[in-house]
């Protein structure tokens, strides 16, 4: 399970986002995020291009760091 760093994310309404943003991606799934630490973890059928998960978590108003 691949886990990423974001910057931006203080609430659950900005978790939500995230979330939203990459279980819209194809073949990105069961996406978690950890507030506290700015950390989301994800599955994936198989390997994704990580610089299609940033640009989904910056089209939701977030960094990937």
């Amino acid at each position: 399970m691949p886990t990423i760093k974001v910057k931006g994310m203080s609430c659950n309404h900005c978790a939500t986002a995230v979330i939203k943003a990459l279980d819209g991606l194809d073949g990105v799934y069961d996406t978690t995020v950890k507030l506290e630490g700015g950390e989301v973890s994800f599955k994936e059928e198989s390997p994704i291009d990580k610089a299609l998960i940033a640009e989904a978590v910056k089209k939701a108003g977030y960094e990937v760091v």
